[in-house]
């Protein structure tokens, strides 16, 4: 038996790993990831009152319920229903480390079918912010990220992306205000998942996020910017650029081979005209590869038509690679240059840097330590 759900244009998700996924022997829909205009239809099915299913819809999405059980103002038999009929994504934490330095907290969560996908939470002045996964590994092949070292499984559900934000707020007891898909994996290469993701997380009837709040990263799918261009949301869509020439790039990001920068610079203005929402060029400086002078001439000339912002991000080191973080000096040096140039620049602050903090790291130092 197959089982499709229904994207946000009313297509159907293919039964794959390129949208909702079910397996061959799952045959329950994921409850978490129905928007409410399609829980209201399974409601009405069960014959139940129209109501039930925005008392429902709360408890996933604004109570943050990590269980059925928890739901006390719906009836028992209505309960099980759901239980019988739905699975419930309710993520459970293997692993947590806090930062010594700035509180900072990485989280390792355990999906469903066993795979792991780690998220990070980081309080700043203006609000709580949470990093979160879009799949459990990453095909895209970058080479200074851990994320990729372990190869690609699988897309993330809409809920399993959700419940990362949910998960960190119940375990804090604090309030997320900002969101960030920028963990494990490529946002785009999830696309369908990422949508119905974002429909959810700014839906009125859910935690209400703002639109605005949200940063969506990718590291150049050309294609899958222009369809979220279309899109016209009012999010953050930022950039991984980490080079300036197309040969640099190449050697860094395997995805170059496919895109050039003049293909992305064209995508990306395309991004702001649909949208008006400026771009963030995510640019990781690692020493002696992208640091110099040049590199930021070279970057001046390639963005400066542009409507952006670059965040400059002092590389977290990979033991699995040859990358060293760019010096203090450096890395003010590439900033005070750009600055002078008329570009708007950034250095983000460094968070959890006792902590495992690159991207992925989490993951496979747990998943090394199970395999021996």
């Amino acid at each position: 038996m197959k089982l499709f759900l229904r994207n946000v244009s009313g297509e159907p998700f293919c039964n794959s790993k390129e949208g909702i996924e079910m397996t061959d022997i799952e045959e329950k829909r994921d409850i978490k990831s129905l928007t409410l205009p399609q829980l209201q239809e399974q409601v009405k099915q069960f014959s139940e009152p129209a109501y039930r299913a925005k008392q429902l819809y709360e408890w996933m999405h604004r109570k943050l319920a990590a269980d059925y059980e928890e739901m006390t103002n719906l009836p028992k038999a209505f309960r099980e229903k759901c239980r019988e009929h739905f699975t419930y994504t309710a993520l459970t934490a293997v692993k947590v480390q806090e930062s010594r330095i700035d509180g900072t907290k990485k989280f390792l969560f355990a999906l469903p079918d066993g795979n792991l996908v780690e998220s990070v939470w980081m309080r700043y002045k203006h609000g709580n912010s949470v990093c979160i996964s879009s799949q459990a590994g990453c095909r895209m092949g970058c080479r200074f990220c851990a994320s990729t070292l372990n190869g690609w499984e699988r897309n993330l559900l809409p809920s399993e992306m959700l419940d990362q934000i949910y998960a960190i707020t119940r375990l804090t007891g604090e309030r997320v205000s900002n969101v960030v898909v920028m963990g494990t994996g490529e946002p785009l290469d999830n696309y369908e998942n990422l949508l119905r993701f974002l429909l959810l997380l700014t839906d009125e009837n859910g935690l209400h996020i703002s639109q605005r709040n949200v940063t969506v990263s990718t590291c150049g799918i050309v294609p899958g910017i222009r369809r979220l261009a279309e899109e016209r949301l009012q999010i953050t869509l930022a950039l991984s650029l980490h080079a300036a020439t197309d040969e640099k790039r190449r050697s860094l990001m395997p995805i170059a081979e496919k895109y050039s920068l003049d293909e992305l610079m064209d995508a990306c203005t395309y991004y702001f005209e649909k949208t008006g929402r400026r771009i963030t060029f995510e640019y990781s400086l690692a020493d002696g590869v992208n640091d110099t002078k040049e590199d930021a001439e070279e970057l001046t000339a390639l963005i400066k038509p542009l409507n952006c912002h670059v965040n400059l991000i002092p590389i977290n080191p990979v033991k699995e690679r040859n990358f060293r973080q760019s010096d203090r000096r450096a890395v003010d040096g590439f900033k005070n240059k750009l600055e002078k140039n008329g570009i708007n620049v950034t250095i983000r602050r460094e968070m959890g840097r006792d902590i495992d903090g690159a991207c992925g790291q989490l993951r496979r130092s747990h998943m090394i330590k199970q395999a021996e």
